[in-house]
């Protein structure tokens, strides 16, 4: 049996990052991971260069049943700390859109500077090697792996969420946190796509491949969240920056308010032009939309794209606006697990310290990164919570003495 100080399971971005803290800290750190490849998750994101982080991170971007709980690891492990460490690393970098930062090259770049940061620390690296089964007793954990049995006085579930099963998402940090007697708000995909029923998108099925900025909102309880990015129609429902942030808040059976206009009024547009203009309906509104949604919403309406503008009524033109100024979509479901970027829910951080993510129950027990419930909006700002959480965690790491609860995990 080989002795460690700290065990970390997952090479993802937090548990990568941890282990090459706590091992230039002079922690003895062993990292698992069951894929056979590290940090494909990194890889694949941003088109494949890496949104890293975004510079206006705050607790706000996230969602998690105890809201409060990521602010002391976001406040203490800032987005220009991350920047530091890749100028350190030599890695150029831009800001691409509202704050969020992309390697000017490959993802690679990042993974190589982790794996760097994990070798610096003398980190021992098993990868890829399954965890098998998990106790914890008087003398600390004991992990049974593909490699072997392993202990160590603490260990770091960074096991990541159940988004992208095709890349090794796992529900192990779920089970492992069940099995330590912590609770767990039930996980669901985040920032994926939308569909509804056939018959429903019907009208719109045509309109795949366009793309347009608006206003998305969705209910969240009493209160509604609203962002404004770009939405995408697809053959079976809505896509794009705008559907996948309004997607982590998204329940079954809810809609969503959608203003396809939000930066005019279609109202007095399409009434003054009403009395100037002497154009057909569908190419007046073409004006204002992009031609394909402008006919496709009239055919929906029963409305006629011939129509010269000086025939049709006032009530039809203010039907017309208040429809795509408020446009009631109702989803019927998402493409699922498959198409999420990311996992909502995860381990309940109530039963977690938030200054180093160690749990209430179990001395020396950490969880960090997305298999927490704490789930950032769409750009960078997950990779920021991995870091946050990774950081807070590893700079609290100490072996630790002799506890008496115990738990077996079998994997």
């Amino acid at each position: 049996m080989q002795d460690f100080d700290a065990i970390v399971i997952g090479a993802g971005a937090a548990g990568m990052f941890c282990a090459g803290i706590a091992g230039q800290r002079g922690l003895r750190t062993l990292l698992l991971d069951h894929a056979p490849k590290v940090a494909e998750k990194i890889r694949i994101s941003g088109g494949g260069r890496c949104n890293f982080t975004n510079l206006g991170c705050s607790a706000a971007n996230f969602l998690s049943e105890n809201p409060a709980f990521c602010r002391s690891a976001l406040a203490r492990y800032r987005p220009a700390d991350f920047v530091a460490l890749l100028q350190r690393h030599g890695i150029p970098f831009h800001e691409k859109h509202r704050g969020q930062l992309f390697c000017d090259g490959s993802a690679q770049a990042v993974i190589t500077m982790l794996l760097a940061e994990c070798a610096t620390g003398n980190v021992e690296h098993w990868q890829p090697c399954r965890t098998l089964a998990v106790r914890h007793g008087s003398d600390g954990f004991e992990v049974d792996s593909e490699r072997g049995v392993v202990r160590a006085a603490r260990l770091v579930v960074a096991t990541g969420g159940l988004s992208i099963p095709k890349i090794g998402a796992s529900d192990l940090g779920y089970r492992l946190a069940r099995q330590f007697g912590h609770r767990v708000v039930e996980p669901r995909p985040g920032l994926v796509p939308l569909t509804f029923d056939a018959s429903a998108w019907a009208p719109f099925s045509g309109l795949a491949g366009l793309s347009l900025e608006v206003n998305i909102e969705v209910a969240e309880g009493k209160a509604r969240v609203r962002f404004s990015e770009d939405l995408l129609f697809t053959h079976r429902g809505l896509s794009g920056p705008a559907a996948l942030q309004a997607s982590s808040y998204w329940r079954e059976g809810s809609g969503l308010r959608i203003d396809l206009a939000p930066q005019k009024n279609l109202g007095e547009l399409l009434l003054r032009s009403k009395l100037g203009s002497r154009r057909q309906l569908g190419n007046e509104l073409a004006l204002h939309l992009p031609q394909r949604l402008a006919e496709a919403w009239l055919t929906q309406l029963d409305m006629s794209s011939e129509a010269p503008m000086p025939q049709c009524r006032d009530r039809d033109l203010a039907r017309l606006a208040e429809s795509l100024h408020a446009w009631q979509a109702r989803p019927s479901g998402s493409e699922g697990w498959r198409k999420a970027e990311v996992t909502v829910g995860g381990v309940d951080t109530h039963d977690l310290h938030s200054q180093d993510l160690q749990s209430r129950h179990v001395r020396g027990l950490h969880f960090i990164g997305e298999v927490v419930d704490v789930t950032g909006w769409l750009g960078g700002y997950n990779f920021q919570w991995a870091w946050a959480s990774a950081a807070a965690c590893a700079l609290a790491l100490e072996p630790s003495g002799r506890t008496q609860t115990s738990a077996t995990i079998s994997g």
